[in-house]
Protein backbone atom coordinates (compact mmCIF):
# COMPACT_ATOMS: atom_id res chain seq x y z
CA UNK A 1 0.00 0.00 0.00
CA UNK A 2 1.54 3.30 -1.14
CA UNK A 3 -0.55 5.78 0.87
CA UNK A 4 -3.75 6.11 2.90
CA UNK A 5 -6.27 8.89 3.39
CA UNK A 6 -6.74 10.82 6.63
CA UNK A 7 -9.80 8.81 7.64
CA UNK A 8 -8.39 5.34 6.99
CA UNK A 9 -8.07 3.25 10.16
CA UNK A 10 -7.80 -0.37 8.97
CA UNK A 11 -4.56 -0.09 7.02
CA UNK A 12 -1.39 1.99 6.88
CA UNK A 13 1.14 2.87 4.22
CA UNK A 14 3.55 0.00 3.62
CA UNK A 15 1.07 -2.75 4.50
CA UNK A 16 0.99 -5.79 2.23
CA UNK A 17 -2.54 -5.69 0.83
CA UNK A 18 -4.65 -6.78 -2.11
CA UNK A 19 -7.85 -5.78 -3.88
CA UNK A 20 -9.99 -8.62 -5.14
CA UNK A 21 -13.00 -8.70 -7.44
CA UNK A 22 -14.90 -5.85 -5.76
CA UNK A 23 -13.97 -2.16 -5.55
CA UNK A 24 -17.31 -0.72 -4.45
CA UNK A 25 -20.91 -1.50 -3.50
CA UNK A 26 -23.85 0.47 -2.14
CA UNK A 27 -22.75 -0.18 1.48
CA UNK A 28 -26.30 0.05 2.89
CA UNK A 29 -28.39 -2.84 1.48
CA UNK A 30 -29.08 -6.09 3.34
CA UNK A 31 -26.31 -7.86 1.43
CA UNK A 32 -23.70 -5.21 2.26
CA UNK A 33 -24.83 -5.14 5.91
CA UNK A 34 -24.18 -8.89 6.08
CA UNK A 35 -20.75 -8.66 4.45
CA UNK A 36 -22.05 -10.14 1.21
CA UNK A 37 -21.07 -7.26 -1.06
CA UNK A 38 -20.70 -9.74 -3.92
CA UNK A 39 -24.51 -10.03 -4.08
CA UNK A 40 -25.19 -6.27 -3.84
CA UNK A 41 -27.09 -4.91 -6.85
CA UNK A 42 -24.74 -1.92 -6.78
CA UNK A 43 -21.53 -3.94 -6.63
CA UNK A 44 -18.76 -2.54 -8.85
CA UNK A 45 -16.33 -5.14 -10.09
CA UNK A 46 -12.60 -4.56 -10.28
CA UNK A 47 -12.44 -5.25 -13.99
CA UNK A 48 -14.49 -3.69 -16.82
CA UNK A 49 -17.29 -2.37 -14.58
CA UNK A 50 -18.80 0.99 -15.63
CA UNK A 51 -17.80 3.94 -13.44
CA UNK A 52 -18.83 7.60 -13.36
CA UNK A 53 -15.19 8.70 -13.49
CA UNK A 54 -13.34 10.34 -16.34
CA UNK A 55 -12.14 8.14 -19.23
CA UNK A 56 -11.92 5.25 -19.69
CA UNK A 57 -15.23 5.11 -17.77
CA UNK A 58 -14.70 1.57 -16.54
CA UNK A 59 -12.46 -0.24 -14.09
CA UNK A 60 -9.20 -1.72 -15.35
CA UNK A 61 -8.57 -4.50 -12.84
CA UNK A 62 -5.06 -5.97 -12.77
CA UNK A 63 -4.01 -3.82 -15.73
CA UNK A 64 -4.23 -0.71 -13.54
CA UNK A 65 -1.04 1.10 -12.67
CA UNK A 66 -2.60 2.14 -9.35
CA UNK A 67 -5.88 1.72 -7.49
CA UNK A 68 -7.62 4.22 -5.23
CA UNK A 69 -10.28 2.36 -3.28
CA UNK A 70 -12.29 2.60 -0.06
CA UNK A 71 -10.58 0.76 2.79
CA UNK A 72 -13.59 -1.56 3.08
CA UNK A 73 -12.50 -3.36 -0.09
CA UNK A 74 -8.81 -3.68 0.79
CA UNK A 75 -7.59 -7.07 2.08
CA UNK A 76 -4.63 -7.80 4.32
CA UNK A 77 -2.15 -10.34 2.96
CA UNK A 78 -0.05 -12.39 5.40
CA UNK A 79 1.64 -14.70 2.90
CA UNK A 80 5.33 -14.13 2.25
CA UNK A 81 6.07 -11.30 -0.16
CA UNK A 82 7.79 -13.61 -2.63
CA UNK A 83 4.50 -15.55 -2.93
CA UNK A 84 2.44 -12.58 -4.10
CA UNK A 85 2.13 -13.68 -7.74
CA UNK A 86 0.69 -17.02 -6.61
CA UNK A 87 -1.52 -15.31 -4.01
CA UNK A 88 -3.15 -13.00 -6.58
CA UNK A 89 -5.48 -15.70 -8.05
CA UNK A 90 -6.75 -16.46 -4.55
CA UNK A 91 -8.58 -13.12 -4.67
CA UNK A 92 -10.79 -14.52 -7.45
CA UNK A 93 -10.48 -18.28 -7.94
CA UNK A 94 -9.65 -18.83 -4.28
CA UNK A 95 -12.73 -17.11 -2.87
CA UNK A 96 -14.92 -18.53 -5.66
CA UNK A 97 -14.17 -22.04 -4.40
CA UNK A 98 -13.71 -21.29 -0.67
CA UNK A 99 -17.12 -19.63 -0.24
CA UNK A 100 -19.31 -22.55 -1.39
CA UNK A 101 -17.12 -25.09 0.40
CA UNK A 102 -17.65 -23.19 3.66
CA UNK A 103 -21.31 -22.42 3.03
CA UNK A 104 -22.19 -26.07 2.40
CA UNK A 105 -20.09 -27.36 5.27
CA UNK A 106 -17.07 -29.06 3.72
CA UNK A 107 -14.96 -30.52 6.50
CA UNK A 108 -14.12 -33.66 8.49
CA UNK A 109 -16.57 -36.49 7.91
CA UNK A 110 -17.82 -35.01 4.62
CA UNK A 111 -17.26 -36.49 1.18
CA UNK A 112 -16.67 -33.65 -1.28
CA UNK A 113 -16.33 -33.89 -5.04
CA UNK A 114 -14.58 -31.32 -7.22
CA UNK A 115 -15.44 -31.43 -10.92
CA UNK A 116 -12.64 -30.05 -13.08
CA UNK A 117 -8.97 -29.57 -12.24
CA UNK A 118 -8.28 -26.19 -13.83
CA UNK A 119 -7.87 -22.68 -12.49
CA UNK A 120 -10.85 -23.02 -10.14
CA UNK A 121 -10.81 -26.77 -9.55
CA UNK A 122 -7.19 -27.06 -8.48
CA UNK A 123 -7.84 -24.56 -5.69
CA UNK A 124 -11.10 -26.29 -4.79
CA UNK A 125 -9.15 -29.52 -4.24
CA UNK A 126 -6.47 -27.79 -2.15
CA UNK A 127 -9.04 -25.98 -0.01
CA UNK A 128 -11.38 -28.94 0.55
CA UNK A 129 -8.39 -31.06 1.54
CA UNK A 130 -7.16 -28.39 3.96
CA UNK A 131 -10.66 -28.19 5.48
CA UNK A 132 -10.42 -31.89 6.33
CA UNK A 133 -12.94 -33.30 3.86
CA UNK A 134 -12.51 -36.56 1.95
CA UNK A 135 -11.87 -35.14 -1.50
CA UNK A 136 -12.68 -36.84 -4.79
CA UNK A 137 -11.53 -35.08 -7.95
CA UNK A 138 -13.34 -35.63 -11.26
CA UNK A 139 -11.26 -35.40 -14.43
CA UNK A 140 -12.07 -36.20 -18.05
CA UNK A 141 -8.83 -38.05 -18.71
CA UNK A 142 -6.51 -40.48 -17.00
CA UNK A 143 -3.63 -38.05 -17.50
CA UNK A 144 -4.97 -35.79 -14.75
CA UNK A 145 -4.97 -38.50 -12.06
CA UNK A 146 -1.43 -37.86 -10.82
CA UNK A 147 -1.92 -34.07 -10.84
CA UNK A 148 -5.12 -34.29 -8.80
CA UNK A 149 -3.52 -36.56 -6.21
CA UNK A 150 -0.62 -34.12 -5.87
CA UNK A 151 -3.11 -31.31 -5.18
CA UNK A 152 -4.60 -33.24 -2.27
CA UNK A 153 -7.35 -35.41 -3.75
CA UNK A 154 -7.92 -38.66 -1.84
CA UNK A 155 -9.44 -40.27 -4.91
CA UNK A 156 -9.67 -39.42 -8.60
CA UNK A 157 -12.54 -40.44 -10.88
CA UNK A 158 -12.38 -40.29 -14.67
CA UNK A 159 -15.88 -39.00 -15.38
CA UNK A 160 -15.98 -40.63 -18.84
CA UNK A 161 -15.59 -44.05 -17.21
CA UNK A 162 -19.12 -45.32 -16.32
CA UNK A 163 -17.81 -47.92 -13.89
CA UNK A 164 -15.76 -45.41 -11.93
CA UNK A 165 -18.75 -43.06 -11.74
CA UNK A 166 -21.18 -45.82 -10.70
CA UNK A 167 -18.88 -46.83 -7.84
CA UNK A 168 -19.62 -43.46 -6.17
CA UNK A 169 -23.41 -43.38 -6.65
CA UNK A 170 -25.38 -41.72 -3.85
CA UNK A 171 -22.28 -41.09 -1.72
CA UNK A 172 -21.38 -37.38 -1.85
CA UNK A 173 -22.42 -34.75 0.66
CA UNK A 174 -21.34 -31.94 -1.64
CA UNK A 175 -20.00 -31.51 -5.17
CA UNK A 176 -18.31 -28.33 -6.37
CA UNK A 177 -18.64 -28.11 -10.14
CA UNK A 178 -16.04 -25.76 -11.63
CA UNK A 179 -16.41 -26.68 -15.31
CA UNK A 180 -17.07 -23.69 -17.59
CA UNK A 181 -18.48 -25.67 -20.52
CA UNK A 182 -21.95 -27.16 -21.02
CA UNK A 183 -22.12 -30.78 -19.85
CA UNK A 184 -24.43 -33.44 -18.44
CA UNK A 185 -25.24 -32.46 -14.86
CA UNK A 186 -27.29 -35.61 -14.26
CA UNK A 187 -24.17 -37.77 -14.18
CA UNK A 188 -22.97 -35.85 -11.11
CA UNK A 189 -26.35 -35.26 -9.46
CA UNK A 190 -26.78 -39.05 -9.29
CA UNK A 191 -23.66 -39.20 -7.11
CA UNK A 192 -25.18 -37.06 -4.34
CA UNK A 193 -26.58 -38.53 -1.14
CA UNK A 194 -30.07 -37.69 -0.01
CA UNK A 195 -30.06 -33.95 0.77
CA UNK A 196 -26.73 -33.52 -1.02
CA UNK A 197 -25.96 -30.39 -3.01
CA UNK A 198 -24.03 -29.68 -6.20
CA UNK A 199 -22.98 -26.05 -6.59
CA UNK A 200 -22.01 -24.53 -9.93
CA UNK A 201 -19.23 -21.95 -10.04
CA UNK A 202 -18.12 -22.46 -13.65
CA UNK A 203 -19.94 -20.12 -16.06
CA UNK A 204 -20.35 -21.64 -19.55
CA UNK A 205 -21.11 -19.46 -22.55
CA UNK A 206 -24.11 -21.68 -23.41
CA UNK A 207 -26.61 -23.37 -21.06
CA UNK A 208 -26.13 -26.84 -19.62
CA UNK A 209 -28.61 -29.48 -20.82
CA UNK A 210 -31.59 -29.43 -18.46
CA UNK A 211 -31.15 -31.96 -15.64
CA UNK A 212 -33.69 -34.72 -15.00
CA UNK A 213 -36.19 -33.65 -12.34
CA UNK A 214 -36.25 -37.13 -10.82
CA UNK A 215 -32.60 -36.74 -9.83
CA UNK A 216 -33.81 -34.05 -7.44
CA UNK A 217 -37.14 -35.29 -6.13
CA UNK A 218 -36.15 -38.88 -5.45
CA UNK A 219 -33.33 -37.90 -3.07
CA UNK A 220 -34.22 -34.31 -2.07
CA UNK A 221 -31.07 -33.15 -3.78
CA UNK A 222 -30.22 -29.54 -4.58
CA UNK A 223 -28.51 -27.75 -7.45
CA UNK A 224 -27.14 -24.35 -6.48
CA UNK A 225 -24.85 -21.56 -7.60
CA UNK A 226 -22.30 -19.31 -5.92
CA UNK A 227 -20.41 -16.16 -6.95
CA UNK A 228 -17.07 -15.20 -5.37
CA UNK A 229 -17.61 -14.07 -1.76
CA UNK A 230 -18.00 -10.98 0.37
CA UNK A 231 -15.10 -8.98 1.75
CA UNK A 232 -15.10 -10.49 5.28
CA UNK A 233 -15.13 -14.02 3.87
CA UNK A 234 -12.40 -13.16 1.38
CA UNK A 235 -10.23 -12.04 4.29
CA UNK A 236 -10.96 -15.30 6.10
CA UNK A 237 -9.99 -17.19 2.96
CA UNK A 238 -6.68 -15.36 2.66
CA UNK A 239 -5.89 -15.96 6.34
CA UNK A 240 -6.81 -19.65 6.01
CA UNK A 241 -4.62 -20.05 2.93
CA UNK A 242 -1.68 -18.34 4.63
CA UNK A 243 -2.09 -20.63 7.65
CA UNK A 244 -2.30 -23.76 5.48
CA UNK A 245 0.38 -22.74 2.99
CA UNK A 246 -2.03 -22.60 0.05
CA UNK A 247 -1.29 -20.61 -3.10
CA UNK A 248 -2.38 -21.00 -6.72
CA UNK A 249 -0.34 -22.99 -9.23
CA UNK A 250 0.70 -20.34 -11.74
CA UNK A 251 2.71 -19.62 -14.85
CA UNK A 252 4.15 -16.09 -14.99
CA UNK A 253 3.98 -14.27 -18.31
CA UNK A 254 5.08 -10.88 -19.63
CA UNK A 255 2.63 -8.34 -21.03
CA UNK A 256 3.68 -9.02 -24.62
CA UNK A 257 2.80 -12.70 -24.16
CA UNK A 258 -0.85 -12.02 -23.32
CA UNK A 259 -2.28 -12.90 -26.76
CA UNK A 260 -0.41 -16.19 -26.90
CA UNK A 261 -1.44 -16.95 -23.33
CA UNK A 262 -5.08 -16.29 -24.21
CA UNK A 263 -4.92 -18.69 -27.14
CA UNK A 264 -3.31 -21.29 -24.91
CA UNK A 265 -6.04 -20.78 -22.32
CA UNK A 266 -8.73 -21.44 -24.93
CA UNK A 267 -7.00 -24.74 -25.71
CA UNK A 268 -6.68 -25.65 -22.04
CA UNK A 269 -2.90 -25.35 -22.25
CA UNK A 270 -2.32 -23.75 -18.85
CA UNK A 271 -1.55 -25.21 -15.46
CA UNK A 272 -3.39 -23.72 -13.68
CA UNK A 273 -3.44 -19.90 -13.83
CA UNK A 274 -1.55 -17.37 -15.91
CA UNK A 275 -0.34 -14.35 -13.94
CA UNK A 276 0.95 -11.35 -15.85
CA UNK A 277 3.86 -9.35 -14.46
CA UNK A 278 2.36 -5.83 -14.41
CA UNK A 279 5.85 -4.31 -14.40
CA UNK A 280 6.28 -5.45 -18.02
CA UNK A 281 3.45 -3.27 -19.36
Amino acid sequence: MAAVGDHVSRHKAGDLVGVGCIVDSCQHCAECDEGLENYCDGMIGTYNAPTPDAPPGHTLGGYSQQLVVHERYVLKITHLEDQLAAVAPLLCAGITTYSPLRHWGAGPGKKVGVVGIGGLGHLGIKLAHAMGAHVVAFATSESKRTDAKALGADEVVVSRNPEEMAAHAKSFDFILNTVAAPHDLDAFLALLKRDGTMTLVGAPAAPHPSPNVFNFIMRRRSLAGSMIGGIPETQKMLDFCAEKGITADIEMIRAEEIEAAYERMLKGDVKCRFVMDIATI
